[in-house]
């Protein structure tokens, strides 16, 4: 049995197929990817999964190893002679045999079941940024802010600005998005690439707050990284 289902429109070209014999765990994986934007594909058995991959545009394959028929080392294994799609595999508690195996069969990440959905989709985007081809971006210009993603240097009316990686990394993903509000929990989940219940939310208030000491000409009084009361933080370019 194999499915598709359509995502949001902010990641129109990433496609997750999700394979499990589970139908709730299906389900709920679906739901939190299709949130966060991706295209999802859902397959119950290792023969679903395999075809699906040969007819459609995958980008990450999130694999149970216990699957009816075609198990999902097996399935693995012929993915990784078929290419280099990257796979998290799902594995039980207790199964160290097995994960291990996925690993060294080239596994690019593994979730332990059970698991919090929340990490899941964290660890699916980490693996997509760790194994996309990298584009260089041109830089972003918002008035007298300058942002070059290929250097990581950030220029404020022409003078540079000393950020720390993880300053960087919030910068430049709330300008990518500007006018759109983020919560911190999305925040913890992108930037950091952590599930929020791992992280303190007030992690990203501490380094708002670094960020607009550093950039803004009136800290009290942001222009580029504002408030949004109750809710979060957005870009305004």
């Amino acid at each position: 049995m194999a499915a598709t289902v359509a995502g949001t429109d902010e990641f129109p070209n990433l496609h997750v197929l999700v394979v499990d014999d589970e139908p709730m765990v299906r389900e709920v994986v679906t739901r939190y990817l299709e949130q966060e934007g991706y295209t999802v594909s859902f397959a119950a058995d290792g023969a679903s999964a395999l075809r699906l991959v040969g007819e459609q545009e995958i980008d990450l394959v999130v694999l149970d190893l216990m699957l009816p028929e075609i198990d999902g080392l097996s399935v693995l294994r012929e993915l990784r002679e078929g290419g280099a799609i990257p796979v998290i595999v799902l594995t039980a508690r207790g199964e160290e045999g097995d994960r291990i195996h996925g690993l060294e069969l080239g596994a690019d990440d593994y979730v332990v079941k059970p698991f919090s959905p929340r990490e899941l989709v964290a660890r699916v985007a980490s693996v997509l940024r760790r194994t996309a081809p990298t584009i260089p971006r041109a830089p972003l210009h918002f008035g007298d802010l300058r942002v070059d993603e290929v250097t990581r240097e950030v220029f404020v009316a022409d003078q540079p600005i000393e950020l720390t990686r993880r300053e960087f990394d919030l910068l430049t993903f709330l300008a990518h998005a500007p006018r759109q509000v983020f919560t911190r929990a999305q925040l913890l989940t992108h930037v950091w690439d952590s599930s929020p219940e791992w992280q303190d939310p007030a992690t990203v208030t501490v380094h708002v707050g670094h960020l607009r000491q550093k950039l803004e000409p009136d800290p009290s009084q942001p222009r580029w990284l504002v408030t949004v009361r109750g809710v979060g933080y957005r870009f305004e370019p």
